[in-house]
Order: structure tokens, then C-alpha cells, then sequence
């Protein structure tokens, strides 16, 4: 196997970055390192450890002008957007910090006869970190600031197409003052990604990525007896009933359908509207994508630029092909202008983002994750169909209903087999609210007060008198 990561910018195909991958003798020394520096760590008081991670963010956000280009080189996003994902990370970050005395704090049972019972939080040791591509500083921050809260150590694995990600993050934490060994990055293979989660040093799993690869990591896992947090595909669904505000709820979809060209997790992926607004939303929605302009993202009038690589574009062309010849209707069209340099070809990242109508279940668009930019339009007659819709798959990480009347669409909402629900928003993830899927989207939480739970153990104490 090739010992070097070397990462190819979907911006003009060239490497951007290349690393050795950590050999035994390195992964051997993190390990070690880790296991040391979480024993005393997990002795810091709080209020150590929350300065620290505040020091980390100052650090962080000093660096905004190279995050935003690595961010465009390495995974493509348009640079006139970057800067978004810092002030993402700032946000939960934050958020995290707040909590944290709560959520960690011990939960106390009410005493009698002189007897003490409480429950404490106690820190799992190392967190073993696997982070994705698409939103490589988003997906990270969301488990490494509450593990190292919570008195873990940390050791980071970032996808090979941003491992600068994980270098900016130990960076800043090491300018923070962290101790050394309770923060650390290792630049692996899928072989070598595979052998750290059977080490007996790894206490805890934190992955975000495909269901293949959250296979891959149960099955490493087999027997070891430790957590594993998944959050994996998605295929959401939104559903615009008559009575919704049509304005908003259009801007709102079709932004949740191609922003960072369609490649998130929680991207709207298929939008169904009831029968009595469907030509209205179209007549809206087409227009509306049509001003996309597609381009280089080291441009600032680019508003979507390139999908990660070649190959996922091909697959999302194959896809619309294929619903195309079944039947479906193309919206969007080389005249319409939305590719002025003529970058959109097969084997390139650049991909135009296409909205589909007539389509239906028995199409690969509707049931099989795209992650990408193209969004398939149904039509419905009623809500009890929009429901069994939206069900219809095998994801469940979010789904979304826009009405003005929220008392039935949180009835509707009730009903919809997903982790997270939203009326009249999409594409969005609150730091407040578990972040968490059903069925293929995963298992385990990040985020909220419960994000700690599953980054810590409880231990009870029984006191009894003398």
C-alpha cells in the first residue's frame, strides 16, 4: 500500500497536501501517550479544562484566512462560504462549554438516615474520533470539545481528502497550553483505521461517514464491549403541505438540497408537495436554481462548486440518467446558463445541479443516497401519503414539514421514523438538540446536554453511616 495520503483537490484534480501515514511505532506512541495523559487530565478541575477549550477557539478563529482556502482546495467548498463552517464550530463549541458544569455535574437521590446516593459522570479514557470530508471542522468539533470536556483523551482520524483539519485543530490546542498527549491526530490507513479500533487503548468510537463504513466499524468492533457512536447516511425528506407559507418554504428546500453541492448528511434529498400548491412551488423552485452559478470555489462569485471527486459526480449523472429514461423530468438545462464555463462533463467533479419532477419510489433517486446536487419533486394528495413517503426508506436522520399550522405538523411529525423533525427548517443542526438517527442514518448522539452521556460512564455512590 501507498505509505503516503496525498489528497486531490476537486478544484482542478492536482494533489493539495501529502502526509506519511503513522506507521506502528507512531500509532504504538499515540496510544500510549493518550492513556497517560488521560489519567491525569481527568484530574483537572473543570474550570481548567473549559479555559483551555476557550484559549483553543481564540487560536482557531485566528487562523480564518487558511481554513477557508484549505476548505476549498481540499473538499471543494466555494470560498465566499467558508468562513460559515468557523463560526459553526464557534457555536457548538460554545454551546458545549455552557453545559458542561450541568451535564456533567452529579446527579444526587434524595437522602434519609444519614445515606448518601449520587450518580457522577466519569470519563470513558481515550475517544477515538473519525471525521468525514464534507464538513471536516462541523462533524469533529461536535465530539472532540465535549470528550475532552468530560475528561477524555482524544485521538483523531480525518478523512484523507482534509487531513489538514486535524493538524488546525491540534494546532490550536496545543497554542491553548492542552497537555500534551490528550489531544493527538494520526493520518491512517483504511487497514491501520481498522487495527486502532481493536486496540484495547480505545475506550470509546466517534464516527461519521457511510453505512459501509459504520460496518466496518462494528465489525472491528466485535466483542470489544465499548461504545460506538454512528452517524451515517441519509436520504431526507421534506413535505410542503397547501397551507405552508410557499415563499419560505421554497428558498428554504431548495437551499437545503444544494448547499456545499448537496454533500451533507441532512441535505434534502426528495421533496414532496401537496397537489393544490405544485405548480406554484415549481414555478418558484425551477427560477430559483437556475441563478446557482457553478464555477472554481477559489472564486467568490461561485455559489456551488464541485462535488468532492469525480467518481461521486459520475454516480449522481448515473442517477439522474437513469430516473430520466424511467420517466422523470429534467428541469435544468446547458441553455439555462449555470455552467458559463463549461465544466460540467462525465469524470468531472463539477456537476450542475438538476431538479427532477415525475418521479417516484421504484427510482434510484428516490430511495438510494445521492449526496449530491440534485433533488426529486413528487406530488401528493394528502398528508397520510406524504407520511408513508417519507418513511419509505431505509434513512431516518432528519425530515422536515412546512405549514403554518404547527400543532398538526408536530402531530405529523410524530409519526415520521427520524432523529430529528423540523417545521418550516431543514438542513440545520441545533448544538441544544440531540443530534442522532434511526435505522441506517446510525446510532448514539452527539450534541445536547445527552451528548455527554455517551462520551461518559456513570458510577454510583452509596454512602451508609458509620
Amino acid at each position: 500500500m501507498d505509505k503516503q495520503l496525498a489528497s486531490i483537490s476537486p478544484v482542478d484534480g492536482s494533489v493539495y497536501v501529502r502526509r506519511p501515514y503513522a506507521g506502528d511505532k507512531e500509532i504504538g506512541q499515540a496510544l500510549a501517550a493518550a492513556g497517560r495523559a488521560q489519567k491525569l487530565w481527568s484530574q483537572t478541575p473543570l474550570a481548567e479544562r473549559l479555559a483551555v477549550c476557550e484559549q483553543m477557539l481564540a487560536a482557531f478563529s485566528g487562523q480564518e484566512e487558511q481554513i477557508v482556502k484549505d476548505l476549498c482546495w481540499m473538499m471543494g467548498r466555494p470560498i465566499r462560504y467558508g468562513a460559515g463552517e468557523i463560526k459553526g464550530v464557534e457555536q457548538r463549541a460554545r454551546y458545549m462549554m455552557d453545559i458542561a458544569g450541568q451535564a456533567l455535574a452529579p446527579e444526587r437521590i434524595g437522602d434519609g438516615q444519614g445515606i448518601q446516593r449520587f450518580i457522577q459522570r466519569q470519563p470513558l479514557g481515550v475517544v477515538f474520533v473519525i471525521a468525514p470530508w464534507n464538513y471536516p471542522y462541523l462533524t469533529a468539533v461536535n465530539s472532540i470539545v465535549p470528550a475532552i470536556l468530560a475528561g477524555n483523551s482524544v485521538i483523531l482520524k480525518h478523512s484523507a481528502q482534509t487531513p489538514l483539519c486535524a493538524e488546525q485543530f491540534y494546532r490550536a490546542f496545543e497554542q491553548a497550553g492542552l497537555p500534551d498527549g490528550v489531544f493527538q491526530y494520526l493520518h491512517l490507513s483504511h487497514p491501520d483505521t481498522n487495527q486502532v479500533l481493536r486496540q484495547g487503548e480505545i475506550h470509546q468510537v466517534c464516527f461519521t461517514g457511510s453505512v459501509e463504513g459504520g460496518r466496518m466499524v462494528e465489525q472491528a468492533l466485535a466483542g470489544r464491549f465499548i461504545g460506538a457512536s454512528l452517524e451515517l447516511g441519509g436520504k431526507d425528506p421534506a413535505y410542503v403541505r397547501p397551507d405552508a407559507d410557499l415563499a419560505t418554504a421554497v428558498e428554504t428546500v431548495i437551499d437545503g438540497a444544494f448547499f456545499n453541492s448537496g454533500q451533507s448528511c441532512c441535505a434534502i434529498e426528495r421533496i414532496y408537495v401537496h397537489e393544490d400548491i405544485y405548480d406554484a412551488f415549481l414555478e418558484r423552485a425551477i427560477p430559483l436554481v437556475r441563478q446557482y452559478k457553478l464555477g472554481r470555489p477559489d472564486d467568490r462569485e461561485t455559489t456551488i462548486g464541485p462535488m468532492v471527486r469525480g467518481e461521486a459526480a459520475d454516480f449522481v449523472r448515473g442517477q439522474i440518467k437513469q430516473a430520466i429514461a424511467q420517466g422523470a423530468q429534467a428541469h435544468i438545462h446547458p441553455e439555462d446558463g449555470l455552467d458559463q464555463q463549461g465544466l460540467d462533463k462525465p469524470g468531472s467533479a463539477y456537476l450542475t445541479p438538476q431538479l427532477l419532477t415525475n418521479v417516484g419510489h421504484h427510482m434510484s433517486l428516490m430511495k438510494e443516497e445521492s449526496f449530491g446536487p440534485v433533488v426529486g419533486i413528487q406530488k401528493v394528495g394528502s398528508d397520510q401519503q406524504a407520511l408513508s413517503l417519507m418513511n419509505d426508506s431505509e434513512f431516518g436522520l432528519t425530515a422536515a414539514i412546512f405549514t403554518r399550522d404547527p400543532e398538526t405538523g408536530i402531530a405529523l411529525g410524530q409519526q415520521i421514523e427520524t432523529g430529528t423533525f423540523f417545521i418550516n427548517r431543514c438542513d440545520y443542526l441545533d448544538p441544544a438538540l440531540a443530534w442522532t438517527g434511526v435505522k441506517h442514518s446510525g446510532r448514539g448522539c452527539s450534541l445536547s446536554r445527552l451528548g455527554f452521556d455517551a462520551l461518559t460512564r456513570p458510577k454510583s455512590f452509596y454512602i451508609h453511616p458509620a
